[in-house]
């Protein structure tokens, strides 16, 4: 079975770390599903950020957590944000990153 290479954009991975334990292990089960072809346990479209984009989403007694990532580049799996979700709309703020990071990617892939 084909493992899709899994980067991560920016501060991504050190902000996923900053997860508790149960939270950080959980995405890492969820990215691997995405690696490999499949879709995670919980999660939806997140197209303001851009096209493909989706988001991990993340329930523990720690808090609500979210991933976004864009898979479908056939080279990587782009880890774009981890963060903590703290109110019922994502903030600007964290939708702002990750789109950053989008286009980031973009750019490297048209130059």
């Amino acid at each position: 079975m084909t493992h899709k290479k899994i980067e991560f954009v920016g501060t991504s991975l050190r902000d996923l770390k900053r997860f508790p334990r149960a939270a950080m292990q959980d995405a890492g089960y969820q990215l691997e599903k995405v690696q490999r072809g499949s879709e995670p346990d919980d999660w939806k479209t997140f197209p303001a950020v851009g096209a493909g984009v989706k988001e991990i989403r993340i329930q523990d007694e720690g808090g609500i957590f979210r991933v976004m990532y864009v898979a479908k580049f056939d080279d990587a799996v782009y880890v774009l944000h981890a963060f903590q979700k703290k109110t019922e709309k994502t903030r600007k703020a964290d939708v702002d990153v990750a789109k950053e990071r989008y286009e980031e990617i973009l750019r490297r892939k048209s130059s």
